[in-house]
């Protein structure tokens, strides 16, 4: 484990987002040791509130588990109600990311549901998603870089060497290449470095220099 200490790091919350299937875990996990500090999966707060509420009190939660036909989707139809679910589940991420600022025990938070907007200095976002310019401020002591693929055809084949018996997931291909272009848009708005995930060697040598 590396010897940094945690008075020595120029953030408390590293945001390391992206769509599913570009290598953002592995990574993650990589750089944590490689700070001495703690990882945090995203997911897991998304599970966490989802067995907390009923579909009455957040519907979008749960979505999949109360719609039979959001399987008919379209694969932009799906993206956008994956951003509106990470909307919903901002306040939560916001509040994570607060507490480890105030106590300065830094951390890496990882996962599908993390967007550039939660590093804005306000944990409300409008409902059109177009946060003004006072609302553009970023969180001090906090850092993100958000991961892409640029080939779809990478996903796929991504997706298929980690979940071999899965069958054909072109869809879910698609919609992550959708959202990872969307994410580099939002990226490009808010000033947040966005890193193509390939090559896979050099990721965690680009990240750490993105941050420094």
């Amino acid at each position: 484990m590396n010897t940094t200490t945690s008075h020595r790091l120029p953030w408390d919350v590293l945001l390391i987002g992206g769509a599913s299937g570009v290598g953002k875990t592995s990574v993650s996990y990589a750089l944590a040791r490689h700070f001495g500090v703690g990882i945090t999966e995203v997911d897991d707060l998304h599970i966490v509130l989802e067995c907390l509420t009923t579909p009455e009190q957040q519907p979008l939660l749960h979505y999949w588990q109360t719609n039979p036909d959001a399987g008919n989707l379209s694969a932009e139809g799906i993206m956008e109600l994956h951003i509106s679910v990470c909307r919903v589940l901002a306040p939560a991420i916001n509040a994570v990311m607060e507490n480890h600022i105030e106590t300065h025990m830094p951390i890496v938070l990882e996962g599908d549901y993390l967007i550039p907007e939660m590093l804005l200095s306000t944990a409300t976002i409008p409902a059109t998603g177009q946060p003004g310019a006072a609302e553009r401020t970023k969180i001090e002591r906090a850092k993100g870089i958000f991961l892409f693929e640029p080939d779809e055809t990478q996903i796929l084949r991504n997706f298929a060497a980690r979940e071999p018996d899965e069958g054909d997931q072109t869809g879910r291909a698609r919609v992550s290449w959708l959202l990872g272009q969307w994410l580099q848009d939002e990226c490009q708005r808010y000033d947040i470095a966005a890193l193509p995930c390939r090559p896979w060697d050099t990721l965690p040598a680009r990240i750490q220099e993105a941050i420094a």
